[in-house]
């Protein structure tokens, strides 16, 4: 789902948010709507995010798809799902990113040696190849180690979510 804005290419910065355990509960591959529940103050951080005019990303490894537990039309679902969700809010996501490889794969298309799957940087440098991020005044908020090499290695900066309201870790960090 590449995406380049065209309607404002002024450059801006932009919050990369990690999906399981940032925006939504992490618990066993969650790929059904029934599942899926908002963290804390994740609703009104993108919310703030869209206000202050930064550009929201998601970067998301979904290994479940590779594995066989989940297809990728599951993982579309939950995205549209959110995006729904956040229009309901005035908010929303400008683009969504998600590797679907894993080396423990059962589809063979998915048990590659991809750039893509965090900690590698590939969705971050895609993102920032289609889209006018100040990267100076960007940041990745992920909960694993893996979020935030990703983030060193998309050459932006990185802040650390160990629970609790979103929207304050932000206000906190400076970012709302």
């Amino acid at each position: 789902m590449t995406q380049v804005n065209r309607t404002n290419p002024k450059t801006r910065p932009a919050i990369f948010f990690d999906r399981d355990g940032v925006l939504n509960q992490d618990h066993d591959f969650v790929h059904k709507i029934v599942d899926f529940h908002w963290i804390e103050g994740a609703i009104e951080a993108i919310r703030c995010c869209n206000e202050l005019d930064y550009f929201v990303f998601v970067v998301t490894n979904q290994s479940g798809v590779g594995r066989g537990y989940y297809t990728e039309q599951d993982v579309h679902i939950i995205h549209t799902y959110m995006q729904d969700e956040l229009k309901h809010h005035d908010a929303h996501i400008d683009a969504i990113r998600y590797c679907p490889h894993h080396r423990d794969a059962i589809h063979a298309e998915y048990k590659i040696e991809c750039n893509c799957r965090k900690p590698k940087p590939g969705m971050i440098k895609d993102i920032l190849s289609s889209w006018p991020v100040e990267i100076s005044k960007s940041v990745l908020v992920g909960d694993k180690p893996t979020d935030l090499e990703a983030a060193k290695r998309g050459g932006i900066r990185s802040l650390l979510y160990e629970g609790g309201d979103l929207s304050v870790l932000l206000k906190n960090n400076g970012y709302l």
